[in-house]
């Protein structure tokens, strides 16, 4: 196990039969759902909003610094219009964009509404985000194009944190929280709970988004479903030693082959601990898949099983120290990626660090640096959102 160092493994043809049987069998055991889900608890839980608000209210830094940050953003707007529609029309790299940038940033205007809320208890912020989740549930129908599985996954991460908090802590009413849980159910959940075998942060992406709505609906089996998926995706996007000469798969990505699997993992054919399959693609997209496998870890410690002492935070941790040591600048050995990395990890860090390093106590110096260094940590205006505030040094 290595944080900081490299375990290199070069993949001999006579591996792959092995590697793919291991794949098949070696399937995480099921888990299942809590005997009562816990409320608010999607990714972030009562007492960790109760310690964040406390230390705004005691202007404490880092915490002071990433609540004005976020309440100078647009989405704290107490004059933000929603911009719902029936169909939200998504293409591979945004062509077309029909509504998909106003769903997403209507979703996390929603939650930072709520979050506003919480810690200030003016209700105006609680009446935006309801104003806004309920402009969606009455109007929203479906999505559709190439990228529509992903933006429901983007999006559907955001709605059920603002959702939790706004019901189980917003004494002022929510007549039509009954129609937003029908619009996650009916227009979210089929279409996440599938999964995808497309890139791994599609996939990690969409099990968060089918995880937090399967608590907002205490809908057990789809938790189950979606945190098996889950754990099985993880596996395969994150390499560690230990998985042997080549990375875990997916089975119904039938990926039968070495060739298939080193085009799969971006061209890269020689594997290290803490190596995703979307490293040499570029740092952005492999953020996503990190910030999401750190969400639905932290959603499932809320819920009563930590996830952050088994593979799951093993695999967590290990991505997070060898994408950090490259952000930070160290240099690309040329079996890396062919010598060039693509950076640009984003704000998704805190979560997965503040449960591993300050929990746990586990040494992670590189993360350690790139989180203090992006403090406070903002948006990506997709589905990541002011977590500085709401997990950074929380002990909750």
């Amino acid at each position: 196990m290595y944080e900081n160092g490299v375990t290199v493994r070069r993949t001999p043809l006579l591996a792959v039969v092995a590697s793919l049987i291991l794949a098949v069998f070696a399937a995480p055991a099921a888990h299942s759902a809590p005997t009562a889900f816990v409320h608010p608890g999607v990714t972030v839980s009562q007492s960790q909003l109760d310690f964040a608000r406390g230390k705004v209210q005691a202007g404490a830094q880092p915490w002071k610094s990433a609540y004005d940050q976020m309440m100078a953003s647009s989405y704290a707007s107490l004059s933000r219009t929603p911009k719902p529609r029936a169909t939200v029309e998504c293409g591979s790299y945004s062509n077309p964009n029909y509504g998909c940038t106003d769903e997403r940033e209507d979703a996390i205007a929603a939650y930072t509404d709520a979050l506003a809320w919480y810690i200030t208890r003016d209700a105006r912020y609680a009446q935006k985000s309801i104003e806004i989740m309920d402009a969606w549930s009455g109007t929203i129908t479906s999505h559709t194009n190439s990228n529509a599985p992903l933006q429901t996954g983007w999006a559907g991460s955001s709605w059920p944190k603002a959702a939790e908090i706004i019901k189980y802590t917003y004494t002022g009413g929510w007549p039509n929280s009954g129609r937003f849980a029908t619009m996650l159910r009916n227009v979210y959940l089929p279409v996440v709970i599938k999964g995808s075998n497309s890139n791994g942060n599609w996939e990690l992406s969409m099990m968060e988004a089918a995880v937090g709505i399967s608590v907002f609906l205490e809908d057990k089996a789809s938790y189950d479903t979606a945190m098996a998926k889950f754990r099985t995706r993880t596996a395969a996007y994150v390499y560690l030693a230990s998985d042997g000469d080549l990375p875990r798969t997916v089975p119904s990505q039938n990926l039968d082959t070495r060739d298939k699997i080193v085009n799969y993992w971006q061209g890269q054919s020689t594997f290290a601990t803490g190596l995703t399959q979307e490293t040499c693609r570029d740092f952005t997209h492999t953020g996503y898949g990190i910030s999401a496998i750190s969400h639905v870890a932290e959603t499932s410690r809320i819920q009563g099983e930590d996830l952050y002492g088994t593979d799951v935070g093993e695999r967590l941790r290990q991505a997070l120290g060898f994408q950090s040591k490259y952000q930070l600048g160290t240099a690309v050995p040329t079996w890396l990626c062919g010598g060039s990395l693509n950076l640009g990890l984003g704000p998704v860090t805190e979560v997965g660090f503040n449960a591993l390093h300050n929990r746990l106590g586990i040494a992670m110096t590189n993360t350690q640096a790139l989180t203090l260094d992006n403090r406070p940590a903002g948006s990506n205006n997709l589905f990541v959102a002011w977590e500085t505030l709401t997990h950074g040094d929380n002990p909750n």
